[in-house]
């Protein structure tokens, strides 16, 4: 099971509040302003910046 598209429509990056993108393996979600990525674990998004990771 992925992430549904309804949630996708509604996650913005929690840090700069901006659009936030499924990575084409679908293990992360990646906020291009931000430069950040978030990782997905059991197909529910860690969104908290200080897990988050750099591109």
């Amino acid at each position: 099971m992925a992430i549904s598209a309804e949630l996708l429509e509604i996650l913005v990056c929690p840090k700069c509040k901006g659009e936030i993108e499924l990575t084409p393996t679908g293990d992360a979600l990646t906020c291009g302003a931000c430069r950040l990525r978030y990782r997905v674990e059991d197909d529910i998004p860690v969104m908290l910046i200080d897990e988050a990771t750099p591109l």
